[in-house]
């Protein structure tokens, strides 16, 4: 005689995915428990199956405040699944909940290495990087644990990337490992980056774009790591017409970032202004992939294709 619906693993685990719908947890979570002990009593294994029951248990664990159990469930799913990302970033969340901030950066970190576009790691980064400098000093990053370095199988953010976009993320990824070990720039050197730039900034806002340049290459001669003083420093050469500086401070700001999303839109600036119409092409293909509704990208791609016609 067939099982009811209810005490078969799949009844079971849809049961507990209603009562988490409904704000049961405590609930849910006990209905994942019974359909992990039926998986068991079937005598086959089904890792995948099993990790997702962990994973939405500790989910529940989570939303009831019990982080440990949480992070304990999280880690036997990926124990069963390396590199998954909901119960990467269920740990991570209870990691932070606790305060253990080395850790959830790492989680959170792992995650954006599988795909960087999750809104939730990204933002999860920004504040365990607040958190860790106010904890750990400016050198926070060498006291860090080491981070997985998550195979290419099991990364997704690279399947919607046309192939001039990989090729920006590999070099950013290549330029993140050799700037690691390159000389790492003192408390000092780096609050003095941080000065200049903010000039170079309200500079720019006055439109003294040449004494700009001259701010945020002064901020660079104390710390080179920022992408964001090149993509600032791109815009002053776009704006004072020297288009080839633009395009190579742009190069090196997506070495560092591959997501810099202004780089890309100045680089391609300044490439129509050099002519060269394909390359700009290419740089607004891959800015329009990490913002869709970018208005000015699309404005700008419509100019470019009507020169490539």
């Amino acid at each position: 005689m067939a099982p009811k619906l209810s005490d078969s693993v799949e009844g079971l685990r849809a049961a507990g995915n209603q009562s988490f719908r409904n704000g049961q947890f405590a609930e849910a979570a006990a209905l994942y428990s019974r359909a992990l002990r039926a998986l068991e009593a079937q005598g086959s294994s089904n890792p995948g199956e099993e990790s997702i029951l962990y994973s939405n248990r500790a989910v529940c664990h989570l939303k009831d405040g019990n982080c440990k159990d949480c992070i304990k469930d999280c880690t036997l799913a990926l124990d069963l699944v390396p590199f998954s990302l909901k119960p990467l970033l269920r740990r991570a969340s209870a990691y932070e909940a606790l305060e253990k901030y080395p850790l959830a950066y790492v989680d959170y970190k792992t995650a954006l290495q599988i795909d960087d576009r999750v809104t939730s790691a990204l933002e999860g980064i920004n504040r365990m990087s607040r958190a860790l400098m106010d904890s750990l000093g400016p050198e926070w990053r060498l006291k860090l644990p080491l981070t997985p370095l998550v195979p290419v199988s099991a990364q997704k953010r690279w399947e919607s990337l046309p192939s001039e976009c990989r090729r920006e993320r590999a070099k950013s990824k290549f330029r993140e490992t050799t700037t690691a070990k390159s000389r790492v720039p003192s408390a000092g050197d780096v609050e003095r980056a941080r000065v200049l730039k903010e000039e170079g900034n309200e500079l720019v806002k006055k439109g003294n774009h040449k004494k700009a340049v001259e701010k945020y290459s002064e901020s660079l001669s104390f710390s080179d790591v920022e992408s964001a003083t090149y993509s600032n420093r791109a815009l002053c050469h776009l704006v004072l017409k020297q288009y080839k500086e633009a395009v190579k401070d742009c190069t090196e700001a997506l070495r560092l970032d591959g997501r810099n999303v202004k780089a890309f839109y100045r680089r391609a600036q300044a490439y129509k202004a050099l002519k060269d119409y394909k390359s700009s092409f290419e740089d607004i293909s891959c800015l329009l992939q990490l913002e869709p509704r970018n208005g000015p990208a699309q404005k700008l791609q419509q100019e470019v294709n009507q020169s490539l016609n």
